[in-house]
């Protein structure tokens, strides 16, 4: 949906508890919350970044460290975990849950999946109740940090919004890998070269035009809701590459004719190079300082974390309005480095959203503003300890 155009009903949806099993350093946790925001506090290492984390792999992907599921399991523990979640749907209740089992003998670790008790295929599933949108202090250098980062983030935006975006994305790597491979084995095989190129073409083409489609629309929300008097800045977006400019101005199918001529033209280049150079897998995400009308990577600092923070939080808006499901928002560490009008301004923006909003912080005033309106969990080693 346009979100431009009247938003659909947004469903309301908190997370009424959370359970780990022998995730990270949690052996044996069960938390159970009733606010809009909840914040843990605690020390570093206590164990709030996992607590978050444990959240994000309820939706497409890795979770927001982008980390191995067998690396999640606790030391300690049998070298597997679980993780459940219950929340409130509207008047409806559900139960998901997630684990990861390791290999035994000869068989295969396994990734489980349940929905109200009945095991599904993949993580997936949950995007049919659970939306999840998160900012961590690994972004901080975004900006300025290579176009790999950026694009890992622009598909994480458009998982937000179509869950099977990261199964394209899977697929066009394993096909250019094919490519790779055969032009450095068997380069003068045409048959499988046009094959795996047709194949290439169409997953690459599908990916840009995903990622098209979710950075105009954000980039139009922007647009139609800025206001320079707010502390968080508004940005500019637009995808710079080859390919890009292709299904910019051509359709799809001619947009992969033309895609495939130029990976056939480009075999000895690409074959001395030892990579496919043109491609998605070379987009950029190209971000500007709207109200100073400068790229992103010259703002200081703190221009640069405040420019982020409205982005992401644009982001939630566009879930809340494409999906009717407000998103859960995972904020690790961000009120911290705000000045006090920031922090003020980023807990109004916040709730001023539909979703709930997880926080963390080593200082207990740094959520002062929101007494009476979050829930305070303070955690330890691991454990929830009172507040």
């Amino acid at each position: 949906m346009d979100p431009s155009t009247d938003e659909p009903s947004v469903v309301g949806l908190r997370l009424t508890r959370v359970i780990c099993r022998d995730f990270r350093n949690h052996a044996d946790l069960d938390l159970a919350v009733g606010s809009r925001f909840v914040a843990l506090v605690g020390e570093n290492g206590a164990g709030k970044t996992n607590l978050l984390e444990s959240i994000s792999l309820f939706s497409p992907g890795r979770g927001l460290r982008r980390a191995d599921l067998s690396s999640m399991a606790r030391n300690a523990g049998s070298g597997g975990f679980a993780v459940s979640l219950a929340l409130k749907q509207g008047e409806e209740e559900h139960r998901i849950g997630t684990g990861f089992e390791p290999a035994v003998g000869d068989g295969r670790a396994t990734r489980l999946c349940r929905i109200d008790g009945e095991t599904v295929g993949s993580p997936v599933a949950f995007s049919e109740f659970l939306r999840v949108v998160w900012l961590t202090p690994d972004l901080d250098g975004l900006f300025r940090g290579p176009a790999g980062d950026r694009r890992r983030f622009l598909d994480r935006l458009v998982l937000a919004v179509d869950a099977t975006h990261g199964a394209r994305v899977n697929a066009l790597e394993r096909a250019l890998r094919s490519r790779n491979r055969l032009l450095e084995e068997r380069p003068s095989d045409g048959h499988w070269l046009d094959a795996v190129e047709r194949e290439v073409a169409e997953l690459g083409v599908a990916v840009s035009l995903a990622r098209r489609e979710t950075a105009e629309r954000l980039d139009r929300l922007i647009a139609e809701t800025r206001d320079d008097a707010q502390p968080f800045p508004w940005a500019g977006l637009r995808l710079e590459g080859d390919l890009d400019d292709l299904v910019a101005v051509w359709p799809a199918l001619e947009a992969e004719d033309r895609f495939r001529a130029a990976l056939r033209q480009g075999r000895h280049r690409d074959r001395a190079a030892g990579r496919t150079l043109v491609g998605p897998q070379a987009t950029d995400l190209v971000v500007r300082h709207g109200p100073k009308d400068v790229a992103a990577a010259t703002a200081s600092t703190g221009e640069q974390k405040a420019l982020l923070i409205g982005l992401v939080l644009a982001h939630a808006r566009l879930v809340q309005a494409m999906c009717g499901i407000a998103p859960v928002i995972l904020l690790d560490e961000v009120a911290a480095h705000l000045d006090p009008r920031r922090r003020a301004g980023l807990f109004d923006a916040l709730a001023a959203l539909q979703g709930q909003v997880w926080m963390t912080g080593a200082d207990p005033a740094l959520f002062a503003e929101l007494d009476g309106r979050a829930d305070m969990v303070s955690v330890s080693d691991g454990r929830i300890v009172p507040a």
